[in-house]
């Protein structure tokens, strides 16, 4: 009976690179994605399930043929062992002589190797709630106390990424991501409140800080009022700004604005890619070294689509002004949409962002001070696309609408839904404050690493009421 043998990393691409070139591959990329995770659940005060896990991912994308006549074939799957990792190349080499010739082919990345790339993946446990876990229990406690409920989840992972290639490439790249999501309701579940928040090591992340949010949050939800729908003043936090703002990114793709598909193509053809979205000193910014939200530093991509390329695998990423002063910069290409679309530089998509207004100070509580009467709209989610081509979204508020009188918060008022589009927000708000992480409600899951600034909209476009809760 023969054993099937767990291979490293390293060992994983180096022999499916060997077994793709005797298939007959003219290029190969495999890619290895080891992740570590530990994470806590807590439910009716008390904490109810802990756990770590690892998995491991491996994608083989095989090329045939050359130039403009190359097809490549891509294969994923979840664990590999030794034995099948041929099933897996052959796979590969088989749908990609299945194939067309890819329209996005280019030759693969040059070789570049990291000095790290001999070391094993990195890890985490549950030893990352060291400090977390003991305040998370504090704030369990003052909630039972208090008469008030709390319910949550706190995840953190490890994904370590190793890419290989036929031409030398050797990159290693380990980058940790966590955050928390914390709901609190009243004794008698009338009302709830939510806090997100995201962080690297959860050595910045305080429970009973988020507790005593959340206490505020249902003090406010002392007293209820019904709204009706409307334009609404509206300040919206920087997770609400999250909400809408990384929607608006992942519509940056360069070929959709081409192609007339998107809020970012021109009417009369092409991109907008110099004018003036916003008459506000905004700037949507991304960069891989961003402090806090860093992320991998080169071009990773299973697949092909609007804005990647599978043979776009190691490409070096850098700092990208998406937005500036106001003005489009920049949409997301791969080098096969850059030549496509005449853009001024090849600009990956990149996994995280920063909004900020120039010269912007103060906090949400700020922007609630200086409003007479409106709402303060925490969260958001259950969100989608009504047009593409005005980028107008629909969905639900959740967890927390309050009323403003005179610069304080008053009550809670009903949920709504909304339509709104996010490019016009830019253009309409009339009041910012200081940018600072964000965690999404509705995005953070899969895409944390933001940093927004509070918004006051003057106009929020509260289409009708809504009885989610």
């Amino acid at each position: 009976m023969t054993t099937a043998i767990q291979l490293s990393p390293q060992d994983t691409i180096e022999r499916g690179l060997d077994l793709a070139a005797a298939a007959g591959a003219s290029g190969c990329v495999v890619l290895v994605a080891e992740t570590s995770s530990a994470n806590l659940r807590w439910a009716n005060n008390t904490l109810t399930t802990n756990g770590a896990m690892r998995g491991s991912t491996v994608t083989v994308i095989a090329t045939v043929g050359a130039g403009e006549g190359t097809a490549a074939g891509v294969v994923g799957r979840s664990s590999t062992t030794d034995s099948s990792l041929g099933e897996l190349v052959s796979a590969a080499v088989a749908a990609a002589r299945e194939s067309s010739p890819a329209e996005d082919a280019r030759p693969l990345v040059d070789g570049t190797v990291s000095p790290d790339w001999d070391a094993e993946p990195d890890e985490t446990s549950v030893n990352v709630y060291g400090d977390f876990a003991p305040a998370l229990g504090e704030a369990l406690r003052k909630a039972g106390q208090e008469n008030r409920w709390l319910y949550g989840f706190a995840d953190h992972e490890v994904v370590t990424l190793y890419v290989g290639s036929s031409t030398g490439l050797r990159l290693r790249q380990s980058l940790p991501r966590g955050f928390v999501s914390a709901t609190g309701k009243s004794g008698d579940l009338s009302q709830s409140a939510w806090v997100g928040a995201a962080t690297r090591d959860f050595s910045d992340i305080d429970p009973l800080a988020i507790d005593t949010e959340l206490n505020r949050r249902l003090g406010w939800a002392g007293r209820t009022v019904s709204v009706d729908a409307s334009r609404h003043p509206t300040v919206l936090p920087p997770a609400a700004v999250a909400d809408l703002v990384t929607f608006l990114y992942w519509r940056l793709e360069g070929r959709d604005a081409y192609e007339g598909r998107s809020v970012f193509s021109k009417p009369s053809g092409g991109t907008r890619i110099g004018d003036v979205l916003s008459p506000h000193p905004i700037g949507l910014r991304s960069d891989p070294n961003l402090s806090g939200l860093e992320t991998f530093p080169f071009a990773v991509a299973r697949s092909s689509g609007g804005s990647s390329s599978v043979f776009d695998n190691g490409l070096t990423l850098s700092a990208t002004d998406w937005i500036r002063g106001g003005k489009l910069e920049n949409l997301m290409q791969s080098r096969f949409t850059a030549d496509l679309t005449g853009a001024p530089a090849v600009t990956p998509s990149i996994d995280n962002y920063v909004l900020s207004v120039d010269g912007a100070t103060g906090t949400t509580d700020d922007l609630v001070a200086g409003l007479d009467h409106g709402l303060l709209l925490t969260c958001l989610w259950y969100i989608r696309v009504v047009d593409p081509q005005t980028l107008l979204l629909t969905g639900l508020t959740r967890d927390g609408v309050y009323l403003v009188e005179g610069g304080e918060v008053t009550g809670a008022v009903n949920n709504f839904r909304f339509n709104e589009s996010p490019v016009d927000l830019l253009a309409r708000f009339t009041a910012a404050g200081a940018t600072v992480p964000s965690f999404s409600r509705e995005w953070g899951d899969d895409f944390s690493r933001t940093a927004t600034p509070p918004l006051l909209v003057p106009d929020f476009n509260m289409s009708s009421v809504s009885q989610a809760s």
